[in-house]
């Protein structure tokens, strides 16, 4: 089941929280849920600033009270989102507002390993790709830095026209253990897609950040491994 499903969405609300965090009726729900969509893909592909999509943002999280409607954003370059002296910011939440008819409180937060993120390793090797990079010398430079930053394992998948080749095929690259089937395994995933002259190439990434119990964020993955003879605690 592990190795069919989005890592995300199988640990949602059994080891993970969920990406919005708020209550509805039946009859508001659906419209609540609308709303969240449209904030979050107003500022990933904001129509007059592109430097939106270079920030590295990770995730978009949303929690509503009766009065606001909190969004946060962990960026890995919160420069380009906060402005000199905060202006882009507040025109950005003012934007927001503008865009669905509530008061929006707008936090931003920094990705302090952007290495160790999934989504975002997903959209530097697509940035690369669009330049023209090789897609094997791409992956095998992911793969190192990753591991470098202290993860325990990671797994990109490619698949498209690779090379500009005339058939479409689909190729990966696995370092470290990459757990999938285990709820404790904190598993990272990202996918996007990279605009290259021949067509669209899809690219999933997978990253072992090591387990819930740690609670590293993925930080310090390397620490906390678990040995690999675990300990039997059932009785026969």
């Amino acid at each position: 089941m592990g190795q069919k499903v989005n890592p995300i969405a199988f640990r949602t609300g059994v080891t993970r929280g969920w990406s919005s965090r708020w209550y509805a009726s039946k009859k508001d729900f659906a419209d609540l849920l609308v709303e969240d969509r449209k904030l979050r893909n107003f500022i990933r592909n904001h129509p007059k600033k592109s430097q939106y999509r270079s920030a590295g943002i990770d995730r978009i999280e949303i929690e509503r009270t009766r009065d606001e409607v909190r969004v946060m954003m962990f960026v890995a370059r919160p420069g380009l989102i906060i402005g000199k002296k905060g202006q882009e910011i507040e025109i950005l939440q003012s934007e927001l507002q503008n865009l669905i008819g509530r008061r929006i409180n707008l936090k931003v937060e920094e990705v302090g390993r952007p290495e160790l993120q999934a989504q975002l390793v997903a959209e530097d090797i697509a940035q690369q790709l669009a330049k023209r990079s090789s897609f094997r010398r791409t992956m095998k430079r992911s793969l190192e830095q990753t591991m470098d930053a202290g993860a325990k394992g990671i797994k990109i998948q490619m698949a498209g026209r690779l090379g500009g080749a005339e058939m479409a095929r689909r190729e990966k690259q696995i370092a470290g253990s990459i757990p999938l089937s285990t709820l404790q395994a904190k598993i990272d995933y990202g996918f996007t897609e990279a605009m290259t002259p021949q067509g669209h190439i899809g690219i999933q990434v997978w990253i072992n950040q090591g387990t819930y119990g740690d609670d590293t964020d993925g930080a310090d993955a390397q620490t906390g491994q678990a040995s690999k003879k675990p300990k039997r605690s059932h009785k026969r």
